[in-house]
């Protein structure tokens, strides 16, 4: 196996090219899970109850937006779990994506497992999209909560 085939196995692919993939959050147009049922991410504001993994419902404090040139990971419906996510996706390079199949115990050793989305890429089910301008979206909180993107686990800002 040529390192180029090694770098793509291991999640690492032309993403690590580009200064974008520590960049994390949400694309517009995802749905997250709140009080009030599913909502698109533009459409959250501060003060919005937003339902949560680890804590049940957490109070959106504020709501970060940027403008960046990124290439996108395309995460397809039901790749990492049942119904997980619910519908195809797109997430930034960095997003942090809970874990909790076998991928977990084969990559870290544990149940469970935060990972950049861009170390799940398998070329196939998770892969490398094209590099776009958009719009990210990053949910801060008192701390840093597990949220329901589109039926995903991720992790939110802080």
């Amino acid at each position: 196996m040529d390192l180029d085939t090694q770098s793509r196995a291991l999640g690492a692919g032309l993403i690590d090219q580009f200064s974008s993939a520590d960049i994390s959050g949400l694309f517009a147009g995802t749905t997250v899970m709140t009080m009030d049922g599913e909502m698109p991410v533009d459409h959250l504001t501060v003060g919005d109850r937003i339902i949560t993994r680890d804590t049940g419902v957490a109070v959106l404090r504020d709501v970060r937006v940027t403008e960046v040139e990124v290439m996108a990971v395309r995460v397809k419906a039901g790749s990492l779990g049942h119904s997980r996510p619910d519908e195809d996706m797109i997430l930034p390079p960095g997003a942090m994506v809970h874990i909790r199949d076998w991928r977990a115990e084969a990559m870290f050793g544990s149940k469970s497992a935060l990972v950049p989305v861009r170390r799940l890429i398998d070329g196939e089910f998770i892969a490398e999209g094209e590099k776009k301008m958009v719009r990210v979206y990053d949910l801060v909180f008192d701390q840093q909560h597990i949220l329901y993107a589109n039926g995903l686990e991720v992790a939110s800002a802080g």
